[in-house]
């Protein structure tokens, strides 16, 4: 293994060896799931068995490594915050495995009250995902007291785990059931209990790789934006480190783009909450895009120019 694969891998062990841990077996288990959809033909819901749970391991990959590499710069509270992301660590792994599990079933993971197996399942992500949640909100609250000495970087973190707790709340809209749902539920039919999707019914065509609806709308793009909002403005900050000398004009700008993409996370949400595809946006969606960039760019220049 090369210096710069080992370099942040040691610095993130030192900051939290079992998100670290929690990382490297996703890691793995991305790798089985390559295999999976390579060679194993059947579909849940309309898209490959295995995709859903590759999805998620790569998204664990990206936030585990992410939050010890945080951890490993902490100065004060770290006890606490290492028990909390000791938990979340481990919730993580067994709610991957519930996925994992239901994948090599051939069944849904989520949503899914059809057995009293597939019910137990769902039930006890649920309790998961509140944990999870709830590790992450105290992990939030170190970072926010201890955050990273340089400024526009402490307040991309800042600001960036907000909306990753945001983003992980955005999955409460996905376990309402629908109507529809309800009505064949009350007349003992098999049926889901919850939808990513909007205005159509979960499984029909989606975007590749992802599997976001092309027909209707679909809640997990905001939950996605949310999740991976803090990689995005900590990215910002950085590049702003070298592109911008003048410290205080960083830590405006970084303000600026954690706004514009908690916009974004707005705006996404909003669509799909009206049911409406990513990419077949109607007049109120554009106009809204539009005065998002608008302000995006004044606000950019007042930044510059303060």
């Amino acid at each position: 293994m090369t210096a710069p694969v080992v370099a942040p891998l040691r610095l993130a062990w030192r900051g939290s060896a079992p998100l670290t841990a929690l990382a490297v077996l996703m890691a793995g288990l991305l790798a089985v799931c390559a295999v999976g959809l390579a060679v194993d033909d059947r579909t849940v819901l309309g898209q490959p068995v295995w995709l859903k749970p590759a999805k998620f391991a790569a998204s664990f990959v990206i936030y585990a490594l992410t939050l010890a590499w945080l951890l490993a710069r902490l100065r004060r509270g770290r006890r606490w915050a290492r028990w909390a992301a000791t938990a979340v660590a481990v919730i993580s792994v067994l709610e991957v495995a519930i996925v994992a599990f239901q994948a090599a079933r051939g069944r849904p993971s989520h949503f899914n009250e059809a057995t009293p197996l597939d019910a137990a399942l769902w039930q006890s992500m649920g309790l998961m995902i509140m944990v999870l949640w709830a590790g992450t909100l105290l992990i939030t609250i170190a970072l926010w007291r201890d955050p990273p000495t340089d400024r526009a970087l402490a307040w991309g973190v800042r600001l960036g785990l907000v909306l990753l707790l945001l983003g992980l709340l955005e999955g409460l809209f996905m376990v309402v059931p629908t109507r529809a749902q309800l009505d064949l539920d009350a007349h003992g039919a098999e049926t889901l209990m919850g939808a990513h999707a909007v205005g159509v019914a979960d499984g029909g065509p989606g975007l590749p790789l992802v599997g976001w609806s092309t027909t209707g709308g679909d809640l997990r793009i905001g939950h996605f934006v949310g999740i991976h909002a803090l990689q995005a403005t900590i990215l910002a900050a950085m590049l702003l480190g070298r592109l911008v000398a003048d410290p205080g004009r960083r830590t405006r700008l970084t303000f600026v783009f954690a706004g514009a993409y908690a916009g974004l996370l707005a705006l996404v949400t909003w669509q799909a909450l009206r049911g409406q595809p990513l990419l077949d946006p109607d007049r109120a969606t554009l106009i809204a895009l539009a005065a998002l960039v608008a302000a995006a760019a004044g606000a950019t220049a007042l930044a510059w120019r303060r």
